[in-house]
């Protein structure tokens, strides 16, 4: 399947609201940025620098309805979808360490 595209033809891209050809033309100098704080040395200090591991590749069906709510959000639909799964996956392993906490 290299090299050929998974997106429907009959599904367009609905076309937002933001004017990119004037934020091209834009310079740096005519954003405004002042509700941004500025960052101190002290912040990258304790940064640190998580990479994200590999992702598998499957494929799952999912109701019509539910994929549609997610692509209504805007793109990055499957990350949203990865998202929903590990928030998931964390409260379970929370409730299942909760659980065993209680038993000991």
């Amino acid at each position: 399947m290299k090299g050929k595209s998974t997106r429907a033809g009959s599904r367009a891209r609905t076309k937002g609201n933001t004017d990119f050809g004037r934020l091209r033309e834009m310079r740096d100098e005519d954003i405004d940025d002042s509700d941004i704080p500025k960052l101190g040395k002290s912040f990258w200090k304790n940064a640190k620098l998580t990479m994200p591991g590999p992702k598998d590749r499957l494929t799952i069906r999912v109701d019509h309805d539910v994929v549609e709510w997610l692509k209504k959000r805007g793109s990055g639909y499957q990350t949203r979808i990865n998202a929903i799964l590990r928030s998931y996956m964390n409260a379970q392993s929370d409730e299942d360490a909760h659980s065993r906490a209680q038993h000991l």
